[in-house]
């Protein structure tokens, strides 16, 4: 597999030289600046094309094209939306950048109750906890009928956290789920925005009566008119899981399993219509076997995230090393060894040493992430050479 880094663009504190140095081979970024629903002209893809070949890398993958929430729900405007989304599209194609990462989750991407979780070792990590994800759903979104998702003993428990939980934590809650894992790759909501959930609400509004069934035709409908495009200029779309694999918020998830995965491949039967495999988004989900879903469906991924997780009781998940816990990220690389440059990025690694008080984005330190990457290094090594 390709050895490639998630980089946030000339903004970012880590910088292209950093990375070579590393090992790092190509670089997964995106046009941050360029607003969701926007076209990506050709002249602005090149111009962060060549920057980054200047470096003596290459841009293997975008991650991300944002699908416009709109396209999602099918508002008035979704066909000039996706109209916008092919001409982005070819013209990425025409710069050479054949692999395009997106997702299609609604309002919310990536969900962590904490973004600073101290383990044993003294290194800090991304954590899930049910029970105060409850509390800031029943509690401070104060959504309808929220209660009916959650078994009693969680309710009882967040109950209890409303008795203690103090409003710096409360605030401290609402960054963490709506702003900090949001707002730096284009999300709907980002730091410094007044009254953010008031701005989380009305976007939760917009997918009132959307189930399962009609986000699913939604999702169908937009692969109809831009995977065409894709095979027309040899780019592979390829979707991102589910994070959490499983309903948040009222709202519908449709890339959390195996049959997930298995329809909408199908409702859409063309090779460049594929999958983002995250073993980390897919092990949080008790119901999966990472390693099967890797053999069932190698030949229609087009990207891996390689990290992994734990889950705890009461529905609970943690960031795993990665060398350890349910992504089983050994035996991944030893399925994927067969597909020739796959681009394989490390992802959501330990905050550690002099990185902890630096500005970064959360889950994409420097030194977590250089750590990760020489470990899976190592384990592509072994594949490699047949030793294990």
């Amino acid at each position: 597999m390709e050895k490639t880094w998630r980089w946030f663009g000339k903004n970012d504190i880590i910088t292209l030289s950093d990375l070579r140095q590393i090992g790092v081979e190509g670089i997964v970024t995106a046009l941050h600046h360029i607003p969701n629903g926007e076209m990506w002209s050709l002249e602005e893809i090149n111009r962060l094309k060549k920057y980054i070949e200047d470096a003596g890398l290459r841009w293997s993958v975008v991650e991300s094209l944002p699908v416009s929430e709109s396209i999602k729900y099918a508002g008035p405007d979704r066909d000039r939306l996706i109209e916008n989304y092919k001409v982005s599209l070819a013209n990425l194609g025409k710069a050479g950048v054949k692999t395009v990462c997106y997702n299609f989750m609604p309002v919310i991407d990536w969900i962590r109750t904490d973004l600073k979780h101290k383990q044993d070792d003294g290194t800090y990590t991304l954590y899930f906890d049910r029970v105060r994800f409850a509390y800031f759903d029943i509690h401070i979104l104060k959504r309808e009928n929220a209660e009916k998702d959650y078994p009693a003993e969680i309710l009882e428990q967040a109950q209890t956290l409303a008795t203690t939980i103090t409003e710096a934590e409360k605030e401290e809650l609402i960054d963490n789920i709506i702003v900090k894992t949001q707002g730096f790759v284009n999300g709907n909501i980002k730091e410094g925005d007044q009254n953010p959930v008031a701005i989380f609400n009305r976007l939760l509004a917009q997918y009132k009566g959307i189930d399962k069934h009609t986000l699913r035709e939604n999702y169908k409908y937009f692969l109809e008119q831009v995977v065409p495009v894709a095979e027309a200029y040899d780019v592979n779309l390829c979707v991102h899981p589910d994070d959490p694999p499983f309903p948040v918020l009222g709202l519908p998830r449709i890339v959390t399993s195996e049959e997930d995965i298995d329809w909408f491949l199908k409702a859409v039967d063309n090779p460049h219509n594929g999958l983002t495999f995250c073993a980390g988004s897919l092990s949080a989900g008790i119901h999966n076997d990472v390693p099967a879903l890797a053999r069932k469906f190698a030949s229609r991924t087009h990207f891996v995230h390689l990290r992994s997780t734990n889950v705890l009781p009461g529905g609970n998940f943690i960031e795993a090393s990665h060398l350890g816990g349910r992504g089983h990220l050994l035996e991944l690389i030893k399925i994927f060894k067969d597909y020739p440059r796959l681009p394989m990025r490390v992802d959501h690694a330990p905050l550690m040493l002099t990185d902890v008080d630096k500005k970064y984005n959360p889950g994409y330190s420097f030194l977590g992430r250089m750590k990760a990457l020489g470990e899976v290094s190592g384990m592509m090594h072994a594949v490699s050479q047949g030793i294990c």
